[in-house]
């Protein structure tokens, strides 16, 4: 069984509007199975809910990402399931936390990312306690950030 690594992605120069997708077209590309929690930082998590499904539907002119939510039929066999229920993860690849969602108890799961804005004092808050509770712990965690060409680096130190 392999260890659960937690990733987590500070986005300093672009939205997570702007970098989600990204990261969940990725995990496509690998053929991994994706699910991302959204927390109640943001608001109404059945609103964000709604409002993520309509906009990975369309933020992209030609084509888009194959996904769904978990309260719609066939939920389970969704590439990418969107989720605001506090409910277990199991068969997933990767999930992905944003808007200050919690780690759920999971089984099968490769990697945990913790999203965060860099304007959003909340969610680096529970970042950056997650972190430290993480580490604690001695679990494997990575520090990712964006450049300022908007790349994806691991700074030193």
């Amino acid at each position: 069984m392999s260890v659960l690594e937690h990733w987590f992605y500070h986005c300093k120069h672009s939205p997570l509007d702007a970098v989600l997708p990204d990261i969940l077209e990725k995990t496509y590309a690998k053929g991994w199975r994706a699910v991302v929690r959204i927390g109640a930082l943001a608001g109404d998590p059945q609103s964000e809910l709604g409002r993520w499904d309509r906009f990975l539907w369309a933020y992209k002119k030609s084509g888009f990402l194959p996904h769904g939510r978990d309260d719609e039929p066939l939920a389970d066999r969704q590439p990418v399931l969107l989720s605001s229920a506090d409910t277990p993860v199991e068969n997933r690849d990767v999930i992905i936390l944003i808007s200050g969602a919690e780690i759920p108890e999971c089984t099968g799961v490769k990697r945990c990312i913790t999203m965060f804005e860099d304007g959003d004092e909340a969610g680096k808050t529970i970042a950056r306690t997650r972190w430290k509770s993480l580490t604690s712990a001695g679990e494997q965690a990575s520090y990712w950030s964006q450049n300022d060409h908007g790349k994806w680096i691991q700074p030193l130190g």
